[in-house]
Order: structure tokens, then C-alpha cells, then sequence
């Protein structure tokens, strides 16, 4: 397993009183922990059949995309799978605890840890994918390719340099999504199918930062070095779902692994 792990020279920071309650966390995950407490109160067991995503909506007073990532989310948690044409089933036993395997996002890291997570878009855009891209990807050169380069902050302090590149056709609405907001994997569970980050191919070695990384990651007058991160995710059909560049400040980030 892959810990990756931003770090702060900072102590405790103020913030409002409530700032982190329920109502803090996304509606599609409050949905999820709501249906799955549902499931275990009505004894729903292993391969049962769930209601259709619309009457699960009209349930939980939210729209089919909201519950489509709720979904999502407790797909990724192994809690219940889709089948196509048939629907959503319980995919185990509904217990207190269910087990977790998926890519962290940046955007989970902060929320996780509670820290003010702020992101600059620098570009946003579709283009033809290259042969070395569509290699990688597993489609073809000259498909439609969403690319984004962002510049994220955790309480403020500049971390990453991130480059994302994933096929367009997986999640369309990629195009017209506010990423200075929005969470990149979050958006992946509204695609129809859901595209579930499952598991990386990951990759990082200290580099000094070139001009760009310099001014961006606010390096000018240091000799910290950058960590670069090169991912390839799959999602949860083993598919090559996204081509990640990172370059992180050297002195605010760690990267932490299990080795067996």
C-alpha cells in the first residue's frame, strides 16, 4: 500500500466552530453512510437486489447523480457492485465495518485530515491524445483526451504541481466541471458507469525543480529539491483510468510504503 503523505510546518489552526460537522462532509457520502445503515438495519444480506438509482433518489430526496456517486462510493468500498442491464446488489455481508481498497485523492487527504485544501486551475482542456499517451491508456491515438494542470495548497501553503490527463469518454463531464472546487475522483463516480479509482502504478524520485516548479512551488532562493510523482490509475475494471504528473515541494511532503 501507497501512503502519500503532505506535511505542514504548522501547529493547529483556527477555524470556525461547526466547520467540520456532518454538514462538512460531500451529500453523496452522508447518502452513502444513510443507505448503508439502512441496509444493515433491514438485514439485507450478501447479493440481495437494491431499489433502481431513481427510487433510491426519490428516497433520499437527492438527484440520480448524487445518489449514482453514493453509489459509487460504497462500490469502492466493497459494500455493494453493479451488474450491467440488472442493477446495484449487496456485494458482502452488511457489517458495522467494511474494508476499504482505493486510490486516495489529494482532495481526500485534506478532508480526511481536516486541513483548508485550495486549488489554482492553470489549465483545463481537451485534446488529442499522443501514441505514447494512448499506449498508456489503452485507447486510441488521437481520442479525445481531458487534461488539467492544477497548483494545490494545503492551509495555505503551496504542496503540488499536478498534471492530469484521462480519456475523455470515460466521464464527459469533465469538460464542464469547476475543478477549483470540485474533487476530480469524486466527479469519476457520477460517469455512468462510475469510474472508481481501485488501484496505482506509482513511481517518484527527487529531481531539482525546473523554472516553472520553481516559481510556481515557491522555490526561488531555496535549494529544496521537488519529489516527482508519476501515477497511472486504474479504476475498478482494471482499466487505465488516468496519467498523473506531480511534482511536490520537497520539504512538505513524504512518501511512505508497506513492503512486504
Amino acid at each position: 500500500m501507497v501512503c502519500k503523505v503532505p506535511t505542514t510546518d504548522y501547529g493547529p489552526w483556527n477555524s470556525p466552530r461547526g466547520a467540520f460537522g456532518p454538514e462538512s462532509v460531500p451529500l453523496y457520502e452522508r447518502v452513502a453512510g444513510q443507505l448503508w445503515e439502512d441496509l444493515r438495519a433491514s438485514g439485507a444480506r450478501s447479493s440481495d437486489r437494491l431499489p433502481s438509482e431513481r427510487i433510491l433518489a426519490e428516497r433520499y430526496h437527492v438527484s440520480r447523480v448524487t445518489m449514482r456517486s453514493a453509489l459509487g462510493l460504497l462500490a469502492e468500498r466493497g459494500a455493494v457492485q453493479a451488474a450491467p442491464a440488472r442493477g446495484w446488489f449487496v456485494a458482502g455481508e452488511v457489517t458495522a465495518a467494511t474494508a476499504t481498497a482505493h486510490v486516495e485523492g489529494f482532495a481526500d487527504y485534506a478532508r480526511k485530515h481536516r486541513i483548508p485544501l485550495s486549488t489554482r486551475v492553470l489549465l483545463s482542456r481537451v485534446r488529442p491524445c499522443t501514441v505514447r499517451e494512448a499506449q498508456r491508456l489503452r485507447i486510441t491515438p488521437g481520442d479525445n483526451l481531458f487534461e488539467m494542470r492544477r497548483l494545490r495548497s494545503l492551509n495555505g501553503m503551496v504542496v503540488v504541481l499536478e498534471h492530469n490527463r484521462l480519456p475523455l469518454a470515460l466521464c464527459p463531464v469533465l469538460v464542464d466541471t469547476d475543478f477549483t472546487h470540485a474533487s476530480l475522483y469524486a466527479t469519476l463516480l457520477t460517469a455512468d458507469p462510475p469510474q472508481i479509482p481501485r488501484h496505482a502504478e506509482y513511481a517518484v524520485e527527487a529531481r531539482p525543480p525546473n523554472r516553472e516548479e520553481r516559481r510556481l512551488l515557491e522555490l526561488a532562493g531555496t535549494s529544496v529539491p521537488v519529489l516527482m510523482a508519476r501515477q497511472l490509475t486504474y479504476s475498478q475494471h482494471g482499466h487505465p483510468l488516468e496519467l498523473t504528473d506531480q511534482a511536490y515541494r520537497g520539504d512538505r511532503y513524504q512518501f511512505r510504503a508497506a513492503i512486504t
